[in-house]
């Protein structure tokens, strides 16, 4: 046995663990809770309704109640309703760490899922991974996670349903080739998403015979800034024949409006990826003098959704919400059904139970089946199950990665958004 603590010690462990609770109490005014709060499972969403990624994260986090009330209305998870804790991680690494410990300490969560901002899922990924509860993330294409994982970081309590930077970065580069462009430049958010993706798309671009002309001094902003200025002549002044922007919205809309206002985009194409896919991202970005969209024939990649479950996905969006189902809702479907599969599986709602299961209930040889409520009914039977999800198949491999299909976007000159295409890469 080791030593009694002192009482001086025992007093300023008390005071910490207030201290504790106070900080993460800090951020219940941005969490809220779907009833029943009873003995069954627990799930989180930790997803950005504030900052630089709320007109993304918005959208999104609104599609996992509808997936705990589809559950809840089949019978639940271990014979109980499931009930959501959602948070707000404000697009931010701190505020997402904070809000991730109130849901892993306090509100003892089993699962989450969450977040988007790759920076946010690495910080919060830590803390699940010490809490043992697993977090599957709809967004986070960062493959510096990838890296993690493999080293062991996580103990398998990471995963994602959207697939990672590297094969994003395969099919900007085959949409920039098939467009004739042989010399671009990058512009990307400094943080773990856009130096990842600056990277990945570099090596790729350079594969298929393209130059980067920018890549030995990239062009990096820094994702609190205001001004955009030099950023924007350091990308678009060296005449590529395209800009490949790899942005968030908030700070993304500036850099490209400050581009146009300093005469730079003449001429120059814009190639974007999944960070801006949203419905207000080109009036945000604004219009010329003449009223047309400035940013208006751009084109850019998402991960896009081919699964057998999205028809009835996108029925139930329209029936309850309106409108198409958001970019990356398909993910988020799979991420939160995926939790609840797991946990039927392995007849536990805790962490440990889901992670145990997760690949089994993701991956062959089990029954493929699409319908959360039919795969639940299998494993109450006692039948393995290999969910074929609305976002496509989401065969989970060992670092928690999926292979995906990507969709070609265009903003039209009515300033919608338009899918024009599909780019299946392979695997690196």
């Amino acid at each position: 046995m080791g030593q009694q603590p002192s009482s001086g010690w025992a007093a300023a462990k008390i005071f910490a663990g207030l201290l504790l609770l106070f900080t993460i109490g800090a951020c219940g005014a941005d969490t809220t809770t779907t009833a029943p709060t009873g003995k069954g499972l627990r799930i989180g969403s930790l997803l950005p309704s504030t900052g630089d990624l709320a007109s993304v994260g918005t959208p999104i986090a609104e599609v996992v109640p509808l997936l705990v009330e589809t559950v809840n209305a089949c019978g639940g998870v271990n014979g109980e309703p499931v009930t959501l804790i959602a948070a707000d991680d404000q697009s931010n690494p701190a505020s997402g760490a904070e809000a991730m410990t109130k849901l892993v300490e306090i509100d003892r969560v089993a699962g989450v899922v969450g977040s988007f901002g790759s920076s946010v899922s690495n910080a919060a990924a830590d803390i699940a991974t010490r809490g043992q509860v697993m977090l599957i993330s709809p967004g986070s294409t960062s493959t510096l996670l990838t890296e993690r994982a493999k080293k062991g970081d996580f103990k398998g309590y990471w995963a994602r349903t959207a697939p990672p930077d590297n094969y994003q970065a395969q099919a900007l580069a085959q949409l920039a080739q098939q467009q004739g462009y042989q010399r671009v430049a990058t512009v990307v958010i400094n943080n773990d998403y856009g130096r990842s993706f600056e990277q990945e798309f570099t090596r790729a671009f350079k594969a298929l015979g393209g130059t980067v002309i920018n890549e030995d001094r990239p062009t990096r902003y820094d994702e609190r800034a205001t001004t955009f200025t030099t950023e924007a002549a350091a990308a678009f002044g060296g005449k590529p024949d395209a800009v490949v922007a790899i942005l968030y919205p908030e700070t993304g809309s500036l850099l490209l409006k400050s581009a146009f206002e300093q005469g730079l985009t003449q001429n120059v194409a814009i190639l974007l990826t999944d960070g801006v896919k949203s419905e207000s991202f080109p009036e945000q970005v604004g219009r010329t003098p003449d009223g047309k969209y400035i940013i208006a024939g751009a084109k850019g990649t998402v991960p896009g959704a081919d699964g057998a479950a999205l028809a009835e996905l996108q029925k139930l969006w329209r029936a309850k919400k309106g409108g198409d189902l958001p970019a990356f809702g398909a993910q988020a479907w799979d991420a939160a059904a995926l939790l609840v599969l797991a946990a039927q599986a392995s007849g536990q709602n805790t962490g440990e139970g889901i992670r145990n299961k997760l690949r089994d209930v993701a991956n062959p040889p089990g029954e493929a089946v699409d319908d959360v409520c039919a795969a639940l009914a299998l494993l109450r039977q006692g039948k393995e199950i290999n969910y074929q999800g609305a976002s496509g198949n989401v065969d989970i491999d060992e670092n928690g990665d999926v292979v995906g299909v990507y969709d070609i976007w265009q903003v039209t000159d009515d300033g919608k958004l338009k899918v024009i295409g599909q780019v299946s890469p392979q695997k690196p």
